[in-house]
């Protein structure tokens, strides 16, 4: 009798771990949403400081409001070994990799609606997969590779070169995609060499240091209140994002959480269409879906590759 009782225990005891297990997992999801949510809210700040403000002075509100943060973060007087780097020349690559990213997304947001910047930038992980191989010796297979050229039809959906759909500003788009794809591979080969630390720090003050600099030659004063106040909200708005990130990660495993990512054409069309009327074209909706469905699949074989050899290890 005792045994049945213990058996029994034993089952709610797993069920109810399994039920935490999952609101956990749920609570990731919707934290990596809700991080869209405010990457979605700064790149719509600064669409809208666009329209009076120069874009330098856009980018120097994001980085001096992600300094800010980084220095609560990172003390570097207790930490004084902070800026110590056993890679200065990538750290300084990767920062500006990251600066030329975001100067040319402002530069674009000037022009183009949020659903066409961010089914461009969707694009992102096609590239890191394609430079992966020469930079990281982390080659794609054919079934990838054919998923990345298909994604790459949805971008010629989205721009229509020779159809009439392409502006000059997709460029934009186009160099702060590839900067962003070279941020990312960087970022991975700082990972074994730097702390998170140093690599935060770096990237956080070298745009700031570039732009507090030369702030004279460019420096608008904001119209307003108003202005004043969305100007916080790049900086807020990005470092709120990457800890709803972090906390994600935190509770569900990366797997679950990479297919989220594309939540963020959902905030864009939206804000975009709140904000600004923007109502997009079928054929940024359509090509849009075409770079998710690619991003997906990759994001899939992904998986199956990794998975593979455990199976064969514990078949063999």
């Amino acid at each position: 009798m005792s045994a049945a009782v213990s058996i029994n225990t034993s089952a709610v005891d797993i069920d109810s771990k399994d039920a935490v297990a999952r609101r956990t997992r749920k609570m990731g999801i919707i934290m990596m949403m809700t991080a869209y949510l405010f990457f979605s809210m700064l790149d719509s700040s600064a669409k809208w400081l666009g329209h009076d403000l120069p874009p330098l002075e856009t980018a120097w509100a994001r980085y001096a409001g992600a300094s800010l943060i980084a220095l609560a973060m990172v003390n570097p007087f207790k930490q004084r070994n902070v800026m110590k780097t056993s890679a200065f020349g990538l750290q300084l690559v990767r920062s500006i990799a990251l600066f030329i990213s975001t100067l040319a997304n402002f530069l674009a947001l000037r022009h183009l609606q949020l659903s066409q910047t961010v089914s461009i930038a969707f694009s992102l992980p096609l590239i890191v997969a394609l430079l992966a191989g020469p930079m990281l010796g982390e080659w794609v297979g054919p079934r990838r590779l054919a998923a990345i050229g298909v994604g790459f039809l949805g971008i010629l959906v989205v721009t229509r070169p020779g159809l009439g759909g392409f502006q000059p500003a997709m460029l934009f788009c186009f160099v702060a995609t590839m900067c962003g794809a070279l941020y990312n591979i960087w970022t991975r080969q700082l990972a074994s060499r730097d702390s998170w630390q140093t690599t935060l720090t770096y990237s956080s003050l070298l745009g700031t240091v570039i732009l507090t600099a030369t702030l004279p030659f460019w420096w608008v004063w904001p119209h307003g209140a108003l202005e004043w106040a969305v100007m916080i909200l790049p900086g807020f708005a990005g470092a709120v994002g990457h800890y709803f990130i972090i906390e994600a990660h935190r509770r569900a495993p990366a797997a679950v959480l990479a297919p989220f990512v594309y939540t963020q054409i959902v905030w864009m069309v939206a804000i975009g269409y709140v904000v600004f009327g923007d109502v997009p074209s079928l054929w940024t909706l359509g090509g849009g879906a075409i770079v998710i469905s690619s991003g997906l699949y990759l994001w899939y074989r992904e998986r199956v590759v990794k998975v593979a050899p455990t199976l064969t290890k514990l078949t063999a």
